[in-house]
């Protein structure tokens, strides 16, 4: 593991690592600016927010965290490294998965190929897309290594309709059936760190650890709170959580059962 960025590279390192997700869409100041103090206050490892310069420049003018920008376009990338951010995560495919459309491992490498030209050597993340089967997810993580890329995600599976399922199934269906899966494999496979997100929330924190992660991202949980202090309060219990609550998968079973939810729910 090699990230220039010395505050995330001791983070990554210790596997402690949080990402607070304002929202890849997200360009309300107020809520952006509410959720950067928090994740100040709670002390966690840098912040994900929108590919807009505006953003950018307000957040670095008072938030101390590093600072990603999450996109699939190479010149939004350019000129919010340009205005300053950390870091950039090539992901968040949501807007192709809306049109139906699906990317493939070479249109992937190739947008890599053009992002790494334009910015150069900054730390850079990409998202293992969740539609390839185990076995394209670990060659790609492998090939993203070769590449230079510093940090992989595992994604959970898109679901249009996923704030009206039931909230127990919603993060099963995002998390442990995808995202923690992928984890695991693609963390015994490369020697760059594995963030788990999509989902993820205070319970399964631990999990994603024990499946190999480095780190989680964390953001629908955060931005449904609606002040610092409740987000600060969430932020502290996730960090408690990924070290001292941690729950091993005969544990997530007793959990599954106890809900009277289908095991069946994890093959999706």
């Amino acid at each position: 593991m090699n990230l220039s960025n010395v505050q995330l590279h001791n983070s990554f390192q210790s596997k402690n690592v949080i990402k607070v997700i304002t929202g890849i869409h997200n360009t309300n100041i107020y809520q952006i600016a509410q959720i950067a103090k928090a994740a100040d206050l709670a002390k966690a490892s840098y912040l994900d927010v929108i590919a807009n310069t505006k953003v950018v420049k307000f957040l670095k003018s008072f938030s101390s965290l590093p600072l990603c920008i999450s996109s699939i376009d190479p010149i939004d990338i350019y000129n919010c490294i340009s205005a300053g951010a950390d870091l950039v995560e090539i992901g968040n495919y949501d807007t192709f998965y809306n049109k139906g459309v699906y990317i493939t491992s070479f249109e992937l490498v190739e947008l890599i190929k053009e992002v790494k030209y334009l910015v150069g050597d900054i730390d850079l993340c990409v998202t293992i897309p969740y539609y390839f089967d185990l076995n394209e997810q670990i060659r790609l993580a492998q090939l993203l290594e070769c590449l230079g890329v510093n940090i992989v995600q595992t994604e959970g599976i898109f679901t249009h309709n996923i704030h009206s399922l039931p909230k127990q199934l919603s993060v099963l269906t995002n998390s442990l059936s995808s995202s923690l899966l992928s984890t695991y494999f693609i963390s015994k496979s490369v020697n760059i760190p594995v963030i788990t997100s999509s989902g993820i929330s205070s319970i399964f924190a631990s999990t994603a650890i024990n499946c190999g992660a480095s780190g989680i991202g964390i953001g629908s949980a955060i931005r449904g709170r609606h002040n610092i202090v409740s987000m600060t309060k969430y932020l502290n219990e996730v960090k408690h959580c990924m070290f001292t609550n941690r729950i091993d998968l005969y544990q997530v079973k007793d959990y599954i059962s106890i809900n009277n939810i289908s095991e069946q729910i994890l093959s999706l």
